[in-house]
């Protein structure tokens, strides 16, 4: 996503209406210790693809951004006009990506920039054909527990279970890949159909806690996943919560996959 000459030959090549814009680092503690890299990649490789997308006259995007950009929740479900104030480099790269996109809007009145802001998402395709199996160390909690579950790893680390929860364990809003997928392609009828930069949730206004997240894995699996209680890591806060009601009004968008859902078809 820094190859300019690349970038204009796809440019060219495919000729695009729309760009959705993957391409980023996305590990909270591994953007602590490397900030140069995520800022290199996450904000860097953004204004390479719009200088790109300049280039060619393409004039509309889906960005994947993250609901790490409100960091401590003043109030929770987040909605979209929570202040953002991010609590790791990850979150501060997606954010000062969200600004550059707000930007070059600005200065392109025709230009349309839909903004998700992905919540946390896991699961696999009903299919199993296609799913989440990391060949290094998972930075994420679902594949983490997978490999548990199948022998690969002796014991889930929990990462602090002295948080202000329920149970002590971080809770997250936790949405279906397949879900996910579904914003984009709403994602894509909203940005032929309006101009300008806008942010949307996509999660599903539910929260789960790691250990409630463990034991429905271990429900759809059948088998036991020992966990060992770790320090805090940087970067982590306690809870978040998604308002998805922008989506839903103005995308048309809502999520349908449940908890269950998501432990079966991971472990399908």
């Amino acid at each position: 996503v820094r190859h300019s000459h690349t970038l204009d030959m796809v440019m060219t090549d495919f000729a695009p209406d729309v760009v959705i814009h993957f391409a980023g680092l996305k590990a909270v503690g591994d953007s602590m210790s490397d900030p140069l890299g995520y800022y290199d990649v996450n904000v860097g490789g953004t204004l390479a693809l719009l200088h790109a997308m300049d280039r060619a006259g393409v004039r509309r995007i889906i960005f994947s951004s993250s609901a790490t950009v409100y960091g401590e929740p003043d109030y929770l479900p987040y909605d979209e006009a929570h202040p953002t104030a991010p609590t790791s480099v990850y979150g501060r790269t997606k954010l000062a990506a969200e600004s550059l996109l707000t930007d070059w809007c600005f200065a392109n009145p025709e230009a349309s920039a839909v903004i998700l802001r992905y919540f946390n998402p896991v699961g696999a395709h009903p299919s199993a054909r296609i799913g989440e199996d990391p060949s290094d160390t998972p930075n994420n909690l679902m594949p983490y527990i997978a490999q548990v579950a199948v022998g690969k790893r002796e014991t889930l680390q929990i990462f602090g279970d002295d948080y202000d929860t329920p149970d002590g364990t971080g809770m997250r809003d936790y949405i279906h890949v397949v879900d996910l997928a579904r914003a984009h392609v709403a994602a894509l009828d909203y940005a032929v159909a309006n101009t300008g930069a806008r942010p949307f949730n996509v999660g599903t206004g539910d929260a789960y806690s790691v250990r409630q997240m463990v034991d429905a894995f271990a429900k759809a699996s059948g088998r036991d996943i020992p966990c060992r209680v770790m320090p805090r890591r940087d970067g982590d806060i306690a809870a978040m919560q998604a308002n998805a009601a922008r989506a839903n009004e103005e995308l048309g968008w809502t999520a349908t996959h449940t908890l269950t859902d998501i432990a079966q078809s991971t472990w399908d």
